[in-house]
């Protein structure tokens, strides 16, 4: 079975057929609730420093728009680049 570039063995597959009613259905809708929870931690970690920055004049009340501002700004570091910071 594939999802979404991922295939899985035939054993994986017949585990989550034995809990699940439509794997790729709980496959979809798992990877929309991870995109909520991580733009709603992004959106919590990053309102405060934008409020806190004298030289933003606005911030977006439109989620896309608000993170297209975080992620311009000189600042920003993804999770990588992040990581990448701490590991020697």
């Amino acid at each position: 079975m594939d999802l979404n570039g991922k295939t899985l063995s035939t054993t994986e597959e017949r585990v989550l057929k034995n809990d699940l009613l439509d794997v790729q259905d709980w496959w979809d809708k798992a990877l929309v609730g991870k995109i909520n929870n991580c733009k709603k931690r992004m959106i919590r970690e990053w309102n405060p420093k934008l409020m806190a920055d004298p030289e933003v004049e606005s911030i977006p009340a439109n989620e896309d728009d608000f993170i297209a501002l975080v992620v311009a700004r000189d600042d920003y570091k993804n999770r990588v680049e992040r990581d990448a910071e701490v590991s020697p």
